[in-house]
């Protein structure tokens, strides 16, 4: 979303963007110059509490999440020609009635195409809410999808609807993505195949990080092979210590020297062996491009910065979209999906000697070279000229 708004600027719009005050977003946005409007409660704490896939206390996040649509965003977007909308479906609801309200032009964009309905795959499980493992028929499912977001999220949202005098809503899902959501993904990481939806498949917005490597990192990067880097981003995970432990053996079973991100879960290393380091918030650009294989959970940012950087990939995914990154990771030829979320040593060796392959190297590299860098500013050229074509003249 940071990409996009750079482009809007270098386009001459003026953009503000709302989103929550962790620290890292507040960093982020300052970093490029965005003003940011602080937005509901800060996530890490969230993310970093809550076990993975739990539903506890998910009925008062929602509301809180979509009361902020309705106060902070309103607010925000008051004076705005359009309102561009991402994350979970109690805040794309809300903000798609903010932008009703207003009268002004509203996008939900998908940053992976997992959530948008296909009959193509299944519809992912909403937390508390499993879909019945006889029924194969994805369009049956999608439909069934529909029904339990109304069921969840429905009336909440109308509830905060008539206060501000709209009309109720029968189908939370379909009205937050609209008939034409934008797919903010490249098209050959993540293709999308034709369906009823009107999706428009702008490329992924890409945000260039000029930040050189600290000090310390560029000086372990020298001072050897290029390592292996492991990292799961702001994925949370019930046993780091251990997953750590089983990564850094399987590193060094295919003698390679390793480097961890510590990120939301934690990630450390197990010992002081020289052969190893453990770095904070970094520049991926730039250090993918220098490391041998990059380990991940496979969330669509490090898949595609990867992919963008040659680096082949073991893609370990935890749960969500990342299954979806992780078979087109492996159909891509450009790294190896890891089988399930809890590897072994000798499971991720196995990965990574595949990943580790010359071919794999060669097919990445060749990957990286069709990988689209444009998508944000071809999602705010259309952004900007639909917003033209709707304005009224000027008179004379």
């Amino acid at each position: 979303m940071a990409g996009l708004a750079v482009g809007l600027r270098a386009l001459g719009a003026e953009v503000r963007m709302c989103a929550p005050p962790d620290e890292e977003f507040v960093e982020l946005l300052a970093g490029v110059g965005v003003p940011l409007v602080p937005t509901g409660r800060p996530v890490r704490p969230l993310v970093t509490t809550v076990t993975p896939g739990s539903a506890v206390g998910l009925p008062q996040r929602a509301a809180e999440l979509m009361a902020a649509q309705f106060d902070t965003v309103a607010a925000a977007a008051e004076g705005c020609d359009a309102l561009v909308a991402t994350g979970p479906l109690p805040a794309t609801a809300g903000a798609r009635s903010v932008a009703e309200k207003l009268g002004i032009r509203y996008v939900h964009v998908s940053h992976q195409p997992v959530i948008l309905p296909s009959p193509y795959r299944r519809p992912p499980a909403r937390r508390g809410r499993p879909l019945p493992p006889d029924v194969t028929d994805n369009r049956a499912l999608w439909d069934l999808d529909a029904e339990i977001a109304q069921a969840m999220f429905g009336e909440v949202l109308n509830t905060h609807r008539a206060s501000i005098g709209l009309p109720p809503v029968d189908n939370v899902r379909d009205y937050a993505f609209t008939d034409r959501p934008w797919l903010a993904t490249d098209p050959i990481l993540s293709p999308w195949q034709p369906t009823g939806l009107d999706v428009v498949q702008t490329g992924a917005w890409i945000l260039t990080d000029e930040r050189p490597l600290p000090a310390g990192l560029a000086a372990f990067l020298d001072g050897g092979t290029p390592p292996v880097y492991v990292g799961f981003g702001s994925t949370p995970m019930s046993a780091p210590k251990e997953f750590a432990r089983v990564a850094v053996e399987a590193i060094r079973a295919q003698g390679r020297r390793v480097l961890v991100g510590h990120g939301w879960a934690g990630l450390d290393l197990i010992d002081d062996g020289g052969d190893c380091l453990a770095v904070g918030e970094v520049n991926h650009q730039v250090l993918f491009r220098r490391v041998a294989a990059v380990v991940h959970h496979g969330s669509a940012g490090t898949t595609t910065t990867a992919a963008r950087a040659g680096a082949p990939q073991v893609v370990v995914p935890q749960g969500a979209d990342q299954p979806y990154w992780a078979g087109r990771v492996a159909e891509l030829g450009i790294g190896a999906a890891h089988d399930g979320p809890t590897p072994t040593s000798e499971s991720l060796s196995a990965a990574l000697e595949a990943a580790l392959a010359p071919e794999t190297r060669a097919r990445a590299a060749a990957v990286a070279g069709t990988i689209r860098a444009d998508g944000a500013t071809v999602a705010a050229r259309l952004l900007l000229n639909a917003v033209s074509r709707e304005r009224p003249p000027v008179s004379a």
